[in-house]
């Protein structure tokens, strides 16, 4: 093979790798796929994950329970002294 070929081979393989990456398509979100924007403390419904005696809704005891959180939970300093 000449290197006039070549050359030809690799130009049509870049560029048929550009036109693959102009095919994509475009990831906007549809009205099925839109999630609602609703508050955390609404609740995630029906879930183990939730925590017993909490109702969705119930801003004060999502506070509290935030608070509660980051002073024993997810602080170190209060963890390890």
């Amino acid at each position: 093979m000449n290197r006039t070929r070549l050359f030809q081979i690799a130009f049509i393989a870049v560029g048929a790798a550009w036109l693959v990456g102009c095919g994509e398509s475009p990831q906007h979100l549809t009205a099925s796929g839109v999630k609602p924007d609703t508050p955390a403390y609404q609740g995630a419904g029906a879930s183990q994950f939730v925590e017993r005696g909490w109702q969705p809704g119930d801003r004060t005891s999502w506070e509290q329970q935030l608070r509660a959180r980051a002073a024993y939970g997810q602080n170190e300093y209060t963890r390890v002294h």
